[in-house]
């Protein structure tokens, strides 16, 4: 089922809301399954009055800019990277300098000024910057064919086969109209379920789905785990194949699609679900032996005033 969700309204006023926990789902990087953030890549520049402040660089993509070539030209690369997606990188940096938000890691930075969809000024910058180099990362010389393992095994589960699921990604990114993003993701979080204290997921809940974002938005702020990207920004394709964005999406399909990348991410993703659990789970653990000690005092006072009255 592809989800479409709406572009919230831009917001100029300056809010804190409460930091959801750091996904960083890139993947491709760590070497274990195990729940592990990645944060940007910083340097250090010192202001006037000797203040420290993190500054965000622009990371290159994991391979060469002609890499992709035939299928995306180094003339492209070019221009996406080296222009728009250093565009924001810039522009982030000038917009949170000075900011509460000047020392946070990216996603951090994604799901503060997100603000429940009450956007911030920063937030387009941010999510492009996260964005792209998903992206860039979501590809590989010599990519495309089949995923394999669990992988392949989740997507014939939960779209009924490979085929399915491509015919619905590229109906995600061909159907988003205007700017924006296509994206596999797993979905493990837990059901809205009312007067429910902490509902953990069943089975069911945790799968893997197609959902299209317009323009920055990207699934982090769901609370959904990223695992394929494709920007559908005319940008993206436009000196390869002009307006024919179903072309452009059927050779990132077929032939540049790492699909390693995305089996690491899945990996993590399922990690960082299974650790979440276990942490709900011992907090709810220590909550009840809090409650049942307070009990017991409550008890013990109540046993010794019942004791006094009868003397």
């Amino acid at each position: 089922m592809v989800v479409a969700v709406a572009a919230a309204a831009a917001s100029s006023t300056w809010l804190t809301c409460a930091l959801l926990p750091r996904q960083g789902l890139h993947g491709i990087q760590q070497p274990t399954p195990s729940l592990q953030w990645t944060n940007k890549k910083r340097c250090c520049t010192r202001k006037a009055g000797s203040t420290i402040t993190a500054k965000l660089e622009l990371k290159p993509p994991p391979y060469p800019l002609n890499a992709l070539e035939p299928h995306m030209s180094q003339e492209t690369l070019e221009y996406h990277w080296g222009k728009h997606h250093r565009g924001y990188v810039d522009n982030l940096n000038k917009q949170i300098i000075g900011t509460e938000l000047d020392e946070m890691p990216l996603e951090d930075i994604i799901i503060t000024t997100y603000n429940k969809g009450d956007i911030l000024p920063p937030f387009n910058n941010a999510a492009q910057i996260w964005n792209h180099d998903f992206f860039w990362e979501s590809m590989k010389p010599g990519g495309g064919g089949k995923p394999f393992g669990e992988l392949l095994q989740l997507i014939e589960r939960d779209f009924g086969s490979f085929e399915k699921f491509v015919e619905e990604f590229r109906s995600a990114a061909s159907t988003q109209f205007g700017s924006g993003w296509a994206w596999l993701a797993y979905k493990a979080n837990r059901l809205d379920v009312g007067n429910a204290e902490n509902p953990r997921p069943s089975d069911e809940d945790k799968k893997l789905v197609v959902v299209k974002s317009p323009n920055a938005i990207n699934p982090l702020v769901w609370d959904y785990s990223p695992l394929l990207t494709i920007d559908v920004w005319e940008h993206a394709y436009y000196l390869d194949f002009q307006i024919r964005r179903p072309d452009y999406i059927s050779i990132f399909m077929e032939k540049l699609v790492s699909w390693e990348a995305v089996s690491s991410r899945l990996e993590i993703a399922k990690a960082r679900a299974t650790e979440r659990e276990e942490e709900e789970k011992r907090k709810k653990e220590e909550k009840e032996v809090g409650n049942s000690d307070n009990q017991a005092v409550e008890m013990f006072v109540d046993s010794k005033s019942d004791d006094s009255e009868t003397e």
